[in-house]
């Protein structure tokens, strides 16, 4: 699951034609949108048709996110930047809700656990009932909430910063509550991370955004390490892994995005093939071992394996890879409010070609004519619109005492004033909930 969450959102401010987050469901088979008027959930599995699944007029989302293909949808407004709201869409009901001591900026989510990260706290919930489990409290300055949840429900690894100077990434288990390992990852502070479906894979990039690293889990060894470029620093947005766990893409606020193929060279094949390019990767890696370090790792790095030349430049933006229609794409939801596809050849790689450009959203003078034309809409669930725009009562600012990390009460520490659900979550679409296997990869 991919997202474009800006931590500015939450103090007000959208992407330039309104568009204020993005975010992808965690099997890549849908699409959240939130704008100033509202947010729009989207089907995404056909190249040429956009299905919008449901529509609500809930203004200012900054956080939108959908459970899989299910009902389950959390969504967060800047009108109430410290209130989480878990809806069934289809039905129009509130599951629940939960107030915290700040704003929230992230949400993350797979079928055994939700997680909500503030600034200096986490809080993992279990999706079942939405009782809170467990608060990680004090946990290094996170102004930008980054944080990254495997969508494996028998891992259900969480990884968030572990210092706000360099780039050292916590890995923690969520199922079980304990911390697995530390990884320091990079020089200079984290920028993204992202999990492989099967959690057995965490990737990295720093706030320099030119070396994009890929360790394992839950050893923390480095598999891979790939260089986006060298001439400039980048702020890097968003990195997602293909279901297999072959490829990576990383976007960023330049025009260009990168897809990196995970693949470990055999010294056997370069001996089977004496080529000239085979000889002096031969001779780079004997030179690397008389080079310092920082050379040698420059060295040893692997350049992307196929790229796209995006329209637009410095936009926020979201990509992700997926297989629509048996065939592998590159999926660019961006700023701008388009959802970009590209086709990608897994065997050659090289320049993708932009297939289709779809509009996310439009004004009001030609909404009509969008969705007739590059939006085919499915029915909206009205009720569920007037069930959100209900007014609702600002929470108290007060502290409530409550678990501390041990499950105890200990004077001073916060947990969220809530209310959850009276039974068990029990959604309509029980094919997609509960969990459903994911392959290992």
């Amino acid at each position: 699951m991919e997202t474009v969450e800006a931590a500015e959102a939450a103090g007000g401010s959208g992407g330039p034609g309104g568009l204020i987050c993005a975010s992808f469901s965690q099997d890549t088979t849908s699409l959240a949108v939130g704008t100033k008027n509202g947010y729009r959930l989207f089907s995404v599995t056909s190249v040429d048709r956009l299905d919008r699944v449901h529509e609500s007029k809930n203004p200012d989302v900054y956080i939108v996110e959908r459970l899989f293909s299910s009902s389950l949808v959390v969504v967060v407004s800047l009108s109430m930047p410290r209130r989480m709201n878990v809806y069934h869409f289809k039905k129009g009901t509130e599951i629940c809700n939960y107030s915290y001591s700040n704003n929230i900026l992230a949400v993350r989510l797979n079928r055994q656990r939700l997680i909500v990260c503030l600034e200096e706290s986490i809080y993992i919930h279990n999706i079942k009932d939405m009782k809170l489990l467990k608060t990680l409290l004090n946990t290094p300055i996170n102004p930008t909430g980054l944080c990254a949840l495997s969508i494996n429900h028998s891992h259900s690894y969480l990884a968030y910063p572990g210092s706000s100077a360099i780039g050292e990434i916590i890995v923690y288990d969520a199922n079980n509550l304990s911390t697995v390992t530390k990884i320091l990852a990079h020089d200079s502070p984290l920028a993204a991370i992202t999990f492989s479906s099967s959690g057995t894979k965490l990737s990295s990039a720093s706030e320099r955004g030119t070396v994009i690293r890929v360790f394992s889990v839950p050893e923390g060894l480095k598999l891979f390490e790939f260089r986006r470029g060298m001439k400039r620093y980048v702020s890097i947005s968003s990195l997602s892994f293909s279901t297999d766990a072959q490829f990576l893409c990383a976007s960023s606020n330049t025009e260009t995005v990168h897809i990196f193929k995970l693949e470990q060279h055999s010294h056997s094949r370069d001996e089977e093939s004496p080529t000239w390019s085979a000889y002096v990767g031969k001779v780079f890696s004997a030179a690397s071992n008389y080079l310092p370090a920082q050379v040698s790792d420059m060295m040893n790095q692997d350049r992307a394996f196929a790229t796209v030349r995006l329209n637009v430049f410095g936009q926020k933006n979201v990509c992700a890879l997926s297989t629509i229609q048996k065939l592998p794409r590159l999926l660019v939801a961006s700023a701008d409010g388009h959802l970009y596809i590209y086709n990608v050849d897994p065997q050659d790689g090289g320049e993708c070609v932009l297939v289709k450009k779809h509009r996310l959203f439009s004004s009001d003078e030609d909404e009509e004519e969008a969705s007739e034309s590059e939006v085919t809409a499915a029915p909206v669930s009205q009720s569920y619109a007037a069930t959100v725009a209900m007014p609702t009562t600002v929470p108290s600012s007060s502290a409530v005492t409550g678990y501390s990390e041990d499950g105890g009460v200990k004077k001073g520490e916060v947990i969220p004033e809530h209310e959850f659900a009276a039974s068990p979550v029990c959604l309509d679409d029980e094919n997609e909930f509960p969990p459903v296997s994911i392959p290992n990869n």
